[in-house]
């Protein structure tokens, strides 16, 4: 029977590839790689403070790569109709995204799955750079220490229940799908919200 000491043990002898995969993982899917680092640095394996700036810089990385991208499609693929749906989603989710893109670019940070396209529409859209940064380093200040200290919380309660690794990963996985099945209750309350907010 494994026990979690032996992802603690193999995450501490590679530390420098963790590091590196949380960087990374930022930029493709922030949500997973920070549950993941808060429960990481809850059994010990991570340093918080050492994780910080990866998980700071992976964010902001995915935010100047997205808007680069989006200026791109803008000049190459302009009336594709793969961007015209991407547009038609963006603005069923976030309705105000061209009178209001700072907070609409805000929120997306909090709807799992909206950001990415939030900042690639950004660059598509030509929103302003500067409000662009500003709105996605604010949302990254709150959304990071959020979603770490959720996964803290999953780890702490994984733990509760059991040190074996195989029920340990069944516990985290049962409250990472609580999550989602929240975030996405919320996301459906927004848009409701959104709809009415616009329509008066």
């Amino acid at each position: 029977m494994h026990t979690i000491n032996l992802l603690t043990r193999l995450v501490e002898d590679h530390q420098v590839l963790a590091y590196g995969l949380i960087y990374v993982g930022l930029i493709f899917e922030g949500d997973f790689f920070l549950i993941s680092a808060g429960i990481l640095i809850c059994l010990g394996a991570l340093n918080l403070w050492l994780a910080l700036p990866f998980i700071f810089f992976g964010a902001l990385t995915k935010a100047i790569l997205g808007y680069t991208l989006g200026e791109l499609i803008h000049k190459k693929f302009n009336q594709h109709k793969l961007f015209l749906y991407m547009q038609k989603r963006v603005y069923g989710l976030l309705p105000r995204f061209k009178e209001k893109p700072f907070w609409s670019i805000f929120a997306s940070k909090f709807i799992i799955g909206s950001n990415t396209m939030a900042i690639i529409f950004s660059g598509y859209e030509k929103i302003n750079y500067k409000q662009f940064l500003k709105a996605e380093i604010s949302a990254i200040v709150i959304w990071a220490p959020l979603l770490l200290s959720l996964g803290y919380f999953f780890g702490y309660a994984a733990l509760h229940v059991s040190r074996e690794i195989w029920k340990f990963s069944a516990v985290v996985l049962i409250l990472f799908m609580l999550f989602i099945l929240f975030d996405k209750l919320v996301s459906w309350l927004y848009e409701l919200f959104e709809e009415f907010y616009g329509g008066k």
